[in-house]
């Protein structure tokens, strides 16, 4: 299949934000080196799954936007990455031993992008 014919998915990095906040607090001596390896783990499944990826950006604050209005908010939602695959269950299958899922409760989510259209 030709770059031209392959599909484009996002790709939602997930970890629940009270996990993150405890993580944070752990022991300095503990959580250093359990970062650092998934650092390395991470490294080491992007050089051999990377060519993929068509583009990586990390979240942010968050806003919720309503009819009432704009106020601030949290979401599970740590990173979002775009990758070109033959099908969804190709671009999904390498996620299965991704280091992200290290984290306590988290997940990865891998949606088909489409475009949207004349409305």
């Amino acid at each position: 299949m030709t770059d031209s014919t392959k599909q484009k998915f996002m790709v939602l990095y997930l970890a629940p934000p009270a996990v993150l906040e405890n993580w944070a607090k752990t022991d300095p001596a503990i959580r250093e080196p359990a970062q650092q390896k998934m650092m390395a783990d991470w490294q080491k499944w992007m050089g051999e799954h990377g060519a993929m990826f068509i583009g990586n950006e990390v979240g942010g604050k968050t806003k919720k936007v309503t009819g009432s209005g704009v106020s601030d908010t949290k979401n599970d939602i740590m990173l979002y990455s775009f990758v070109e695959a033959e099908s969804h269950e190709a671009a999904a299958k390498p996620f299965e031993t991704h280091p992200h899922l290290q984290i306590p409760q988290s997940s990865i989510e891998v949606m088909a992008v489409r475009p949207m259209g004349p409305m």
